[in-house]
């Protein structure tokens, strides 16, 4: 039976949450202005960065240039627990006084679990949800300057770091109004190095980010408007942003449209991808750009398919499907057969190329039926149909 949802203005009252940084500085070439940025801040910074020495040395080259001093963390892989405590101790080993964190979703997400552990007692399990106690901070964060290098988590603009605990082989958040950074710095002509397959699920995961708050059950007004601008930019600048060398205002508006997803995932529900992406990429390693990617078509369709015709969302899902093709005339399927063509063009991996098989689907569906993300999806998806979801992108 097809599910209605019906959200028509004036029936229900308003209300919603807005968290923000208290700075978001973006445009081309604005990575030359950190000394200005940090001028007021204090001298001792941890540095924490990816893998390469090389990416991040022209940043830690700038900061000493500046008169500061820096102590270089290297994040390897997505953040666990383990990396986040490590992380910690070394900070306070150090005496650091600020945070300047440089990287895709995963630095920018142990950056923001360090600050917080780092002005607050006890460990790391005892702040975290579902698995540890979910006790509150105490403390503000010490300062920390986002900078993002992939156009995709808009992790510098959250309140949550989402962290891997191997020891109960799931992911799960610090999550907390505090861990917004305080500052972000967004140039997009970092992301001209990315490369091609890197660049294509964090694009796909953005979109992830503004299609579900914009089609799950309670819409943020504040957020919806950014949503639509951020599909739109993805709409014209996605495949140019992938040619190389890559058209700066391309670049220029998947950076954007990143940032508007993180300020979107924020600042409103998300949906059955997530709900699905944590426990599975909890469960297998998958980088969670890819699942989103492979997920988004199919819970696409499985929602267009089960709400009925008069749904605001499903005119929502229309909406998208006409920004995407340039057709007034577009209906709501052609949104899911535009995400297809791109996951296949692509080669996005399937998730069964990483070991997924039907004898994860129990724990994953126990799992996915009780992550909040699941109760923003539009229509309830019961475990037939998780289990029909994961077969798919097998």
């Amino acid at each position: 039976m097809p599910f209605s949802l019906n959200l028509r203005s004036g029936v229900n009252p308003m209300r919603f949450d807005w968290v923000s940084p208290s700075r978001i500085l973006f445009g081309r070439g604005r990575i030359s202005e950190i000394g200005g940025l940090l001028a007021s801040w204090e001298k001792r910074i941890l540095v924490i960065g990816g893998k390469s020495k090389e990416r991040i040395s022209p940043l830690v080259t700038l900061l000493h240039e500046n008169g500061k001093e820096t102590f270089l963390f290297q994040v390897r892989g997505e953040p666990s627990l383990p990396m986040v405590e490590e992380a910690v101790q070394l900070a306070r080993e150090w005496n650091a006084e600020a945070i300047v964190a440089m990287g895709g979703g995963s630095v920018l997400d142990l950056a923001k679990a360090v600050a917080a552990l780092f002005s607050n007692p006890g460990h790391l399990l005892e702040y975290l949800e579902v698995i540890g106690q979910g006790k509150p901070l105490l403390h503000s964060p010490i300062p920390l300057l986002a900078i993002p290098t992939t156009a995709g988590t808009g992790a510098e603009v959250t309140y949550n770091a989402v962290i891997f605990s191997p020891e109960h082989q799931v992911k799960v958040s610090l999550r907390n109004p505090m861990l917004v950074p305080r500052s972000v710095l967004i140039d997009p002509d970092v992301l001209a190095t990315v490369p091609i397959e890197v660049a294509v699920a964090s694009g796909l995961d953005a979109f992830t980010q503004l299609i579900e708050p914009y089609t799950c059950i309670s819409p943020n007004p504040l957020v919806d408007p950014l949503c639509v601008e951020g599909i739109r930019r993805i709409a014209r600048s996605f495949l140019p942003s992938l040619q190389r060398p890559a058209d700066p205002n391309a670049l220029e508006d998947m950076a954007f449209s990143a940032l508007l997803s993180g300020l979107a995932l924020a600042n409103a529900k998300l949906g059955a991808v997530h709900g699905i992406a944590g426990p599975l990429g909890g469960l297998l390693g998958i980088p969670h750009g890819v699942i989103c990617a492979r997920l988004l078509p199919v819970v696409m369709e499985k929602n267009i398919r089960s709400l009925q015709k008069d749904s605001l969302i499903l005119s929502r899902y229309r909406e998208i499907a006409q920004i995407l093709t340039g057709r007034a005339s577009a209906q709501p399927e052609e949104a899911v057969q535009w995400i297809h063509h791109i996951v296949e063009t692509f080669h996005v991996p399937r998730l069964g190329d990483f070991g997924l098989n039907p004898s994860h689907f129990p724990f994953l569906v126990e799992r996915s039926s009780k992550a909040s993300s699941m109760k923003g999806n539009p229509v309830p998806l019961g475990p037939t149909e998780i289990q029909e979801i994961l077969q798919k992108v097998i």
